[in-house]
């Protein structure tokens, strides 16, 4: 029998706490605090996230009737609602997003040999945004529309493994395009993007750092046309162009040729237009590419189905952000033990797993390998028999 500990210990093993005692200590998270402390604070939200708690009721009811576990899980303070409320309201939400950043890291190293959608030899990322609607009356801070209160999620997604390399929370009222000012294009890396990101003078800001860029055309744009390179409709792709910004501020925004490629997609009986930078790869390469960013929408639609992100548990801006930051960690950790453990189950799979798992003292190997177990019933000769 295994007498070890329990598969929320297990877990917790893989983060770095090092790294997450010097974001306490940047921020003076501990300070002047007895118990219930930031470790603690990261540990019982991480739970409430596997075992999908919304609620600060329901969180205390569920530790409290395994008190006698908590030690072992690495929690030493008394879980109530109290402490748990002023520490979302109070503990600065740096914290937990400067230790998410270096999950993202480690993410990232681990997962930089996955597979892309298109093969190409680099960096590939995918930008945009996602609204997560807040009850106005109690999140007042929050108005995005006179009787609608929201929080914008807003995130570069690397491709290789789903992995979100930048996030950005922010109120409802602060355009996508204005989240290009944050990012630094790492050279040679591509950076896919719809319509509402098309500022030239950003889009030329990645160009000078040696990046590309994807993006799509809006309905009335005007250019002039450069060149035509010859193209095979078969595919899909009406045309392949170089061309000019016509207009004043768009040229002086962006005063070097782009690539402007027409394709019609037969499966949603459409045509894009699509804008970029590069004049290497070959048209359908590009269509390819932008298709991918598909895998944003569903990373948004993945978290906001199974991360804790439409329930809050505090109405501050800080206690909101707390728990979207913890919620991004949790998934990342998630990720981070797939890989590492070698675990063929998708995300999925694995929360659910641990959902009901997490008391459970057993090799946290073992309970993904068993996962398709089978009960064996056993015949017994000291069954008497009904009829004979």
């Amino acid at each position: 029998m295994y007498a070890g500990t329990t598969i929320f210990s297990q877990l917790m093993e893989h983060l770095p706490w090092h790294h997450f005692h010097r974001c306490v200590d940047r921020y003076r998270g501990n300070h002047k605090v007895k118990e219930f402390k930031c470790t603690d604070h990261f540990r019982v939200m991480a739970f409430a996230q596997l075992t999908y708690r919304e609620s600060l009721r329901d969180i205390e009811a569920c530790l409290r009737a395994m008190r006698l576990k908590l030690y072992h899980m690495g929690i030493h303070s008394t879980v109530s609602r109290n402490n748990l409320s002023n520490a979302n309201e109070m503990r600065d939400w740096r914290i937990y997003a400067e230790f998410a950043q270096m999950l993202i890291v480690e993410a990232r190293r681990l997962y930089a040999d996955e597979d892309l959608a298109v093969d190409l030899d680099a960096s590939v990322y995918a930008l945009d945004s996602t609204t997560i609607d807040l009850c106005l009356p109690m999140f007042p801070w929050a108005r995005f529309r006179r009787h609608k209160g929201v929080v914008k999620m807003h995130t570069l997604l690397n491709l290789r493994g789903s992995i979100p390399e930048f996030i950005l929370i922010s109120d409802g009222k602060l355009h996508d395009v204005n989240v290009l000012d944050y990012l630094v294009p790492a050279p040679g890396a591509y950076y896919l993007m719809d319509r509402g990101y098309l500022d030239f003078k950003r889009l030329y800001e990645i160009k000078t750092s040696q990046a590309f860029f994807v993006t799509r055309a809006k309905d009335n744009f005007t250019f002039q046309r450069r060149y035509s390179r010859p193209v095979d409709r078969t595919t899909g792709v009406i045309c392949d162009q170089t061309i000019m910004l016509e207009t004043f501020y768009s040229l002086k925004a962006y005063p070097e040729p782009l690539r402007r490629i027409h394709f019609y997609d037969p499966e949603e009986d459409s045509r894009l237009v699509f804008l970029t930078n590069n004049f290497m790869l070959p048209a359908l390469t590009i269509t390819k590419l932008y298709k991918a960013r598909w895998m944003i929408e569903l990373f948004f639609k993945w978290i906001k189905q199974h991360l804790r992100i439409k329930v809050f548990i505090g109405t501050t801006p800080n206690a909101v952000k707390t728990q979207i930051w913890i919620a991004i960690a949790t998934y990342l950790l998630v990720a981070i033990l797939k890989k590492r453990l070698g675990i063929k189950q998708p995300l999925y799979t694995i929360l659910q797993i641990l959902s009901v798992s997490l008391f459970e003292k057993t090799p946290i190997l073992q309970a993904f390998q068993s996962w398709d177990y089978e009960t064996e019933i056993q015949e017994t000769h000291n069954q008497l028999l009904l009829f004979v």
